[in-house]
């Protein structure tokens, strides 16, 4: 496998010069995005509002836009030309703040030329999003401190990085207790083989990074996070003969998770949490993920890591949590099974694919 270093180079030539547009893209990631329920008004009104020439050079893969940023410190990892990281500053609202991270100098200084431009736009006083020249393996060399951001986001870029495990390291360092990184990115649907991680154009394409879905639970673990929630997933098609071929019969996902910091010291219990209906855009329902649908004024018995989070994170004022004197039992399996978080099962039963994709026949899972 390819060095970090001569990963970053290949990426960085590859995104800040080979490619011009999102069309140029050899796959169906930048266009693939299908959110598991209809974008709210909000985050439709913010991505309408980002200046046209930014939005021209989006290479994401997804819709990372969770629910409820009004007044959080949001940290962008991999923002590019800076598309989701304005429309995060829409979000945050004045009270908030977003810094993006990106590793390609051209990238951040094109980002930064835009500053001002959404300012205006969104009738700030002062600019609430910043933009800084980094690594997401080395957030502390760039200046983000740790246990400093309520929220992490990232739109396919983790699926360009070498070592993935130093990034959430780094991630879950600087979230505060209760904060949540909530990303998507390319999925492979088995381990990806070395040949193909040294093939610069199939890493350029994400195609070479994805990591295995089952080795993202196995990470999350390893570096403190909960167990990720799938929130939504599509195939990926990939149009271009010569990659197909390459990845031979290598599917894969764009896929968005959420994983959460959560207390150290916690006792895991079963409860029973009631839905406030309090959330902006979600008055009826909240849908925090595949799994988890909340009514408003509907009392549903969840487990005793959903029902820490719920009381840790920024959601905590929007239920009601009445904690139940039964172990929760979830965690103490010997075997977890995690069918509920393979996203080529969940593209497959939700139809989020294209025809030309083709996704996983295999019945069953774990």
């Amino acid at each position: 496998m390819a060095t970090g270093d001569d990963v970053r180079e290949n990426v960085k030539k590859y995104y800040g010069t080979l490619l011009e547009t999102s069309c140029d893209v050899q796959t169906s990631a930048p266009s693939c995005s299908v959110p598991r329920s209809p974008l709210p008004k909000s985050v439709k009104d913010a991505l309408s509002q980002v200046h046209p020439e930014v939005t021209k050079k989006f290479f994401g893969c997804g819709l990372p836009f969770p629910a409820k940023l009004e007044g959080c410190r949001v940290l962008d990892l991999g923002s590019g030309y800076g598309r989701d990281s304005f429309a995060y500053s829409k979000l945050v609202g004045p009270s908030g703040h977003v810094t993006g991270i990106d590793m390609t100098e051209d990238l951040v200084t094109a980002s930064r030329q835009y500053i001002e431009y959404h300012q205006n736009k969104f009738g700030y006083k002062e600019p609430n999003v910043t933009f800084v020249l980094g690594y997401m393996e080395k957030l502390n060399e760039a200046g983000i401190q740790d246990n400093s951001m309520d929220v992490l986001l990232s739109n396919c870029v983790i699926c360009l990085c070498a070592d993935k495990k130093a990034v959430l390291q780094q991630a879950y360092n600087a979230l505060k207790e209760g904060g949540e990184l909530y990303f998507s990115d390319m999925y492979a649907s088995k381990v990806i083989p070395d040949h193909m991680k040294k093939d610069p154009l199939l890493w350029g394409e994400g195609m070479g990074g994805s990591l295995f879905w089952k080795d993202l639970i196995s990470l999350a673990h390893s570096v403190g996070f909960s167990t990720p929630h799938l929130v939504s997933s599509s195939c990926i098609v990939v149009y271009n003969n010569e990659l197909k071929a390459k990845a031979g019969d290598i599917n894969y996902s764009s896929s968005t998770y959420r994983l959460f910091k959560l207390p150290k010291s916690r006792v895991m219990t079963q409860a029973t949490v009631t839905y406030k209906g309090t959330v902006a855009d979600f008055p009826d329902q909240l849908d925090f993920d595949s799994s988890h649908c909340f009514k408003k004024d509907v009392a549903v018995e969840v487990n005793g890591t959903m029902a820490t989070i719920l009381q840790s994170s920024r959601f905590s004022p929007d239920f009601k949590i009445e904690i139940s004197d039964k172990p929760d039992t979830s965690s103490s399996e010997s075997t977890p099974q995690y069918c509920h978080l393979d996203p080529f099962l969940l593209a497959e039963k939700l139809g989020y694919s294209v025809a030309q994709c083709s996704k996983t026949k295999k019945e069953g899972c774990c």
